[in-house]
């Protein structure tokens, strides 16, 4: 019974049925990592997708064996398309803010899932399994080591309110790269009633910065009004 079911001789319907009830729990593991994260592609999508793929490859399979023979027929023909077909969704999940982009990784776990749906529709159970085993290390173990070797920043405006000195600016610059921050662009205002020019630093700013000495370096500088940090939209 269990090597007609876990074989690969043939597709019966207790294969199939078996084939597509450990897809759904293949993209339901994977979903819910990422509805836990509340990204836009969650547990339903992670389900379907794995369910579509694993239908794609059976019917693959099957339309051989059932009408020309394994010989003559080409199993991977229609599971080929999904590889292509999936960057459409994939590239949905994807958002671009200003110069950062969220959501790779989720489309990368929708690409993922199809190719584990694909594995368990061609019956390679433990590939499958071992797919799924390392995408849980990447997506969840990983994820502490990742945020303390490479710290989240967001893109933020740095500005800073300044009078008298001409090369504030570019000594601001040196300022905030040597305290170890990138500097996307830079924009500045002269403002000739206040006496003032206010210039705009565009940095990706980690969330663990020490935004109070930040502060107390800029200022030492001289000539400054006034410095502050305001999100970008």
């Amino acid at each position: 019974m269990l090597d007609a079911l876990f074989g690969t001789d043939g597709i019966t319907d207790a294969v199939a049925a078996l084939r597509l009830a450990l897809s759904m729990l293949a993209g339901g593991i994977v979903g819910l990592e990422r509805a836990r994260r509340r990204q836009s592609a969650g547990l339903r999508t992670h389900i379907l997708i794995c369910l579509g793929a694993t239908s794609l490859m059976l019917l693959s399979i099957w339309l051989p064996e059932k009408y020309a023979g394994l010989r003559t027929g080409d199993p991977g023909r229609i599971a080929a398309q999904v590889v292509s077909g999936i960057g459409f969704l994939g590239a949905g999940s994807i958002i671009r803010l200003g110069n950062t982009i969220k959501g790779l990784t989720t489309a990368a776990s929708l690409w993922f899932i199809a190719a584990v749906g694909l594995l368990i529709g061609a019956g390679m159970y433990v590939t499958a399994s071992l797919a799924l085993g390392f995408s849980l290390v990447a997506l969840v173990a990983l994820e502490p080591l990742e945020r303390k070797l490479f710290p989240a920043e967001r893109l933020k405006h740095l500005v800073i309110a300044y009078s008298g000195n001409a090369d504030f600016p570019e000594n601001a610059r040196r300022v905030i790269e040597e305290f170890g921050l990138q500097i996307q662009s830079v924009d500045e205002e002269k403002k000739p009633k206040k006496s003032e020019s206010v210039v705009r630093f565009l940095v990706g700013i980690p969330v663990d910065t020490d935004t109070a000495d930040l502060y107390r370096r800029v200022k030492d500088i001289g000539g400054v009004a006034r410095v502050d940090i305001k999100e970008k939209f």
